[in-house]
């Protein structure tokens, strides 16, 4: 089998006028980096994290926003946060959120690195822009990133909301997204980690474009097509090579080495998501029946 040149591959792609081409669209939280925007926040400026929780999992049990808008609203409406947050809170946090490994080698190799595909690179997330622009810089372009975007007083205060990516928000930016692409709905991939990605993701999946899971949260890994587990941001590109470029594992081995990088387990394993609960005698006794 020929070995990967990471050089011969550009080459190639910028001769390569038949390449397909794609939208990669990801999450920021959890599905690009290790933590959430709201905690690194609230130590930030001085709120305790489980106050920061308390009110999130609160909103969110009574379907209060969308789901992933909760910080937006806190720093709308909550007069704890919209005292002390100021703008430049946001771009300290984006200095401060723990990334992912090897965010730049993806969008390199999305961007030229397979042969005759082309990956157009997009983060969609309910964080505030401020936040996933300055986590990102120098590694995705600041018109690739949509997030929450809010209007500012002169003293950088929030004012107002202009923007929100929350829920069906990531489904109507990726859908201007693929207009202004010219591409099919099945050239879509989306990767996200939780239940906010789940509206974006049931939307992709219908008009058979291509989803990845990198959690295990029990909506999300029940809705996308694969789900990939890993430390690194580069493990979404298995399924997709594996998947949409028609790769055998031997072949994607050999690519990931290509750029010095070694899968050293690769495990594929389907999980069953059981809830067990004591049954009841008149139950037993039915199953017990019916096993005979």
């Amino acid at each position: 089998m020929p070995s990967f040149n990471p050089r011969r591959n550009l080459i190639s792609y910028m001769n390569d006028t038949s390449r397909k081409e794609y939208i990669f669209a990801s999450d920021f939280d959890q599905t690009l980096t290790f933590n959430d925007s709201g905690y690194v926040l609230s130590e930030l400026v001085g709120i305790p994290t489980a106050e920061f929780e308390r009110k999130a999992t609160g909103m969110a049990r009574l379907n209060l926003v969308q789901q992933g808008g909760e910080l937006a609203y806190l720093l709308l409406h909550d007069p704890e946060f919209k005292s002390r947050v100021r703008k430049e809170h946001l771009y300290e946090v984006g200095k401060r959120i723990r990334l992912k490994e090897n965010i730049a080698l993806l969008y390199q190799i999305l961007e030229s690195g397979i042969p005759g595909f082309h990956f157009d690179f997009y983060v969609l997330s309910a964080a505030p822009v401020e936040v996933v622009r300055s986590a990102l810089e120098g590694i995705v372009p600041a018109n690739h990133i949509y997030g929450t975007e809010f209007l500012y007083t002169s003293s950088g205060e929030i004012d107002t909301i202009t923007r929100a990516n929350a829920g069906y928000g990531k489904v109507f930016v990726l859908d201007q997204l693929q207009t202004r692409a010219q591409i099919g709905p099945d050239h879509i991939v989306y990767v996200g980690d939780g239940s906010s990605d789940v509206h974006v993701m049931l939307h992709t999946n219908v008009r058979d474009g291509y989803t990845i899971a990198v959690s295990e949260a029990k909506h999300v890994s029940q809705v996308a097509k694969r789900t990939v587990l890993s430390t690194s941001a580069l493990a979404v590109l298995a399924p997709i090579l594996e998947d949409i470029a028609g790769w055998n594992r031997l072949r994607i081995r050999s690519f990931f080495e290509s750029y010095g990088i070694m899968i050293q387990e690769w495990d594929r394993v389907r999980t069953d998501w059981l809830t067990l609960r004591t049954a009841t005698v008149s139950e037993s006794e039915a199953a017990a029946a019916t096993a005979k």
